[in-house]
Parts: C-alpha cells; sequence; structure tokens
C-alpha cells in the first residue's frame, strides 16, 4: 500500500530473526497473491478477488494488513486501468482490454510485507503491455540501488530515469516506505529524485519499493471516498511493489511473484519482461 502519512520518523534496523519473520509473512503474501491471480479474468466481480485473499490469508495464520487501516474497508486495493492505487473491492466485473492492479498486505508473526503486481485482463494493447512490462523491470531497477551505501534517492532516480525515457511519467503524491512491525515506517522512497540524496541506506533496513507510473501525465486526483486515486487525464497506470531487504552489496527481496508468474505462465495475464530483469 502507497502511503504518505508516516508519523514515526524512526528508521528501524531489524535484526537477522526479525528479515526472518518477515520472509515468512511474506511467503504467505505470494501465495495469497496465486491465489487471487488464479480468478483474473473478464467477468469477474473485484469483491470476489477480495473474498479470496482475505480468506486465504486467515486460513494461513496471517491478518489482511489493509483490512481497517485507517478505516479502509478491504484487504486488497484493486486499481483498474486509470486507477492508480487505493481503488476498493467493489460489484465492477473486470472486463477484456483493462489493467488491474492488485496490492496486498500480511501482517504474521508480529510483521508485515506488502507487495502489488498489475495484470492484464484479456486483449490489452500493445502499449498499455508495455507499461506494465516496463514498470514490472523499473521496479528491479530500483531494487538494485537498495543496499548498504547507498541513498533512498538512488532509488528514486533509477526509477524514474528509466520510466520516463519512455515517455511515461512518475506519481510524485504516493511514495514507498519502510516496512516491519507497522505497515508504514520510515523513510518515504519516492520513485523519483536525485543521486546521493535522502537518507543513507544500512543493512537491515527493510523497504517497500513500488513504482506507481502513469501512461499519461503525472498528476493524480482523490476520489470523494478518501482512497481512490486516479490519474487526472484517465490515462492507465501500473503499479508493482516488493518488501527488500538492504544489504551489503545486493538488496534481498523478501516478498516473491513466483507464486504469481506460476500462474500467468503462458497465459495471457503473462508480462513478458527483458531477460535482465526476470531473473
Amino acid at each position: 500500500m502507497a502511503g504518505s502519512d508516516k508519523k514515526d520518523k524512526m528508521i528501524y534496523i531489524r535484526s537477522e530473526e526479525e528479515i526472518a519473520l518477515m520472509k515468512i509473512s511474506a511467503q504467505v503474501l505470494g501465495k495469497a497473491h496465486a491465489e487471487v491471480a488464479k480468478l483474473i479474468r473478464p467477468g469477474v466481480q473485484t469483491k470476489e478477488l477480495d473474498k479470496v485473499a482475505e480468506t486465504f490469508i486467515k486460513d494461513n495464520g496471517g491478518t489482511p494488513s489493509f483490512l481497517g487501516y485507517n478505516k479502509f474497508p478491504a484487504s486488497l486495493c484493486i486499481s483498474v486501468n486509470d486507477v492508480v492505487v487505493h481503488g476498493f473491492p467493489s460489484r465492477y466485473e473486470l472486463r477484456d482490454g483493462d489493467i488491474v492492479s492488485i496490492d496486498c498486505g500480511v501482517k504474521l508473526n508480529g510483521y508485515h510485507s506488502d507487495s502489488a503486481y498489475t495484470y492484464p485482463v484479456g486483449n490489452v494493447t500493445p502499449a498499455t503491455r508495455r507499461l506494465l512490462a516496463r514498470t514490472k523491470e523499473s521496479l528491479y531497477i530500483g531494487v538494485e540501488k537498495a543496499t548498504e551505501g547507498n541513498r533512498v534517492g538512488d532509488i528514486g532516480y533509477a526509477i524514474q530515469t528509466y520510466t520516463e525515457k519512455f515517455g511515461y511519467s512518475v506519481v510524485r503524491e504516493l511514495v514507498g516506505h519502510g516496512v516491519g512491525q507497522n505497515l508504514h515506517e520510515a523513510p518515504e522512497v519516492p520513485n523519483y529524485g536525485k543521486r546521493g540524496q535522502g537518507p543513507k541506506l544500512y543493512e537491515g533496513m527493510i523497504l517497500a519499493i513500488e513504482p506507481m507510473i502513469n501512461f499519461g501525465k503525472k498528476g493524480v486526483v482523490q476520489e470523494r471516498d478518501g482512497w481512490t486515486i486516479r490519474t487526472v487525464d484517465r490515462k492507465p497506470s501500473a503499479h508493482f511493489e516488493h518488501t527488500v531487504a538492504v544489504r551489503k552489496g545486493k538488496a534481498e527481496i523478501l516478498t516473491t511473484f513466483e507464486y504469481i508468474e506460476a500462474v500467468t505462465a503462458n497465459t495471457s495475464l503473462m508480462i513478458e519482461t527483458s531477460e535482465l530483469m526476470v531473473a
């Protein structure tokens, strides 16, 4: 879940024991995403996806991180087409040509994990499929910078420069964040920025890195429900997210798309990316 409401400014360094607990949470989260992925098709109501995720998380000993968070009414943020983030599950039936972002969090053993994935539904235009693929690639490009000695600005700079070269724009109002015993912790992790600026990264920091990339203009508007964020020009937006541990030399991705991609392989849901980024 994208955030900009972090009140606690303390940046936590997590122990190996804490990181191990977060990995357990992240495994349940990855499998919950896969259960949702199995159902994504034209005609399915988005509230059905939410019910499946909530049931799976609870059956596996976890708690949906989003449900009740600042009065959010669901376990999933489900954002369709021009909705960037924080869309509500509803009776809306997915349609051929839609894209849908599924953002989910799990709290287990006292620790949260947070990840998001955007799916093409049926026959999506090649240009929109490229938006999804490049946004996903930008996530891994940002993750590469989550190493000890770098700064938060290095992550944002990497994401911004990669996506903007294709003519896309980066949402400014919503950002990634620290994650741990609280869903949203310091530091904020924007998807834009300057190299060498922002908080310094140390091994054991846990970050939710989540590019939110618009096909058109960077501007967004908030709906009257107080949550739903749409693009100002109503063009599509893509969103991918991993929970990542800062390490020396190479970041460690705690969440996983492995279970999602086992479901989507060789289907219309599959997002093709370069060989470099699939690794």
